[in-house]
């Protein structure tokens, strides 16, 4: 779940305290090129005002209507966008793309006040909705669960999907952490040093104060998890990669020049790393777009951090060219 799945669950909320009528409205299975995902949600108001996005275009414009017009049903309902292409061109949808989506009227919030606090204790949770009978539950959520359609039975997942321990509070973990946040990451930044923890600031990720090894177990990571160190200090960035290339995270990453990569990996086979545990290493970290600067730098690791995330399981990551990071050392 991003931050905007958060403001629109939180908005919601406060609109019904407020005692306003609200819609949240989900989409839950796509065709074509539709512009948003199965999960992507929004809140309507009952005035029309609105948070979130199910397309980006005139589906909004439409559900805002039907809201202020009284038309959204006042229980759990089908909509469904983009059938023909006079429809898909009508509502913004490219290339005859179709949409469906469930649209619930929210008479209380106790579901939202479950889900928001399982959000808060990083947990993942899963709510059902039978559209038939309009019986809701909720239950703890896996990693590998998602939103599912079957026609009657709408289950949603809401919390931290995904996760990024970054080793190291340096310029280039500041705006990585700003980047990952807005990709749907959980971010953590670890580091024990307190000159450079000290100063740390950065709202969208947990700042770590363990060493880094230690944070990597603590964390309990997974295959959701990322695992980037750019402290630029064998001492720490080492140590992390100890553990994480054990790990089941779904990447692992260090920043570094070829040179260095290559004595790093000569360095952990001293080790009890297997080779095949040190080949899952992407370093140099990101993808090659001759970054220079940290904010550079940055912005390449999330690059690679999409196609990884986007590509498991299909084989293709292993194509992705790595970048060849300015610094040195």
């Amino acid at each position: 779940m991003n931050a905007l799945d958060l403001d629109v669950l939180q908005q919601a909320r406060d609109w019904v305290a407020a005692g306003r009528r609200v819609h949240v409205v989900t989409v839950v299975q796509t065709w074509g090129s539709a512009p948003r995902q199965a999960g992507a949600m929004l809140a309507v108001r009952d005035d029309g005002q609105v948070v979130g996005s199910v397309s980006g275009g005139c589906i909004e414009d439409d559900l805002i209507a039907r809201a202020r017009a009284g038309e959204l049903e006042d229980a759990p309902a089908r909509l469904t966008y983009g059938v023909t292409r006079d429809e898909a061109a009508r509502f913004g949808l490219p290339c005859g793309g179709t949409l469906r989506l469930i649209s619930e009227p929210l008479h209380d919030t106790a579901w939202l006040d479950a889900v928001l606090a399982s959000i808060r204790e990083h947990r993942l949770i899963q709510r059902t909705v039978d559209l038939i009978d309009g019986h809701t539950s909720i239950s703890p959520a896996g990693p590998a669960d998602g939103p599912d359609f079957d026609g009657r039975i709408f289950r949603s997942v809401y919390g931290p999907r995904w996760r990024l321990l970054i080793i190291g509070a340096n310029q280039t973990a500041r705006v990585l952490a700003d980047i990952a946040a807005t990709l749907e990451f959980q971010v953590m930044v670890c580091d024990p040093r307190e000159e450079f923890f000290n100063g740390w600031n950065a709202p969208h990720a947990t700042l770590l104060t363990s060493m880094p090894d230690d944070a990597v177990l603590e964390i309990g990571t997974d295959e959701r998890t990322a695992i980037v160190a750019v402290t630029h200090d064998p001492k720490l960035d080492d140590m992390a990669l100890l553990e994480a290339l054990k790990s089941p995270a779904f990447y692992v990453g260090a920043l570094g020049s070829r040179a260095n990569q290559q004595k790093r990996r000569e360095r952990l086979r001293l080790f009890d790393l297997e080779d095949h545990q040190i080949d899952r290493l992407h370093g140099p970290v990101g993808l090659r777009i001759a970054s220079k600067t940290p904010a550079e730098i940055a912005v390449a690791v999330a690059a690679e951090l999409i196609w990884v995330r986007n590509t498991l399981g299909d084989g293709q990551a292993a194509r992705c060219e790595p970048s060849v990071n300015a610094i040195k050392n």
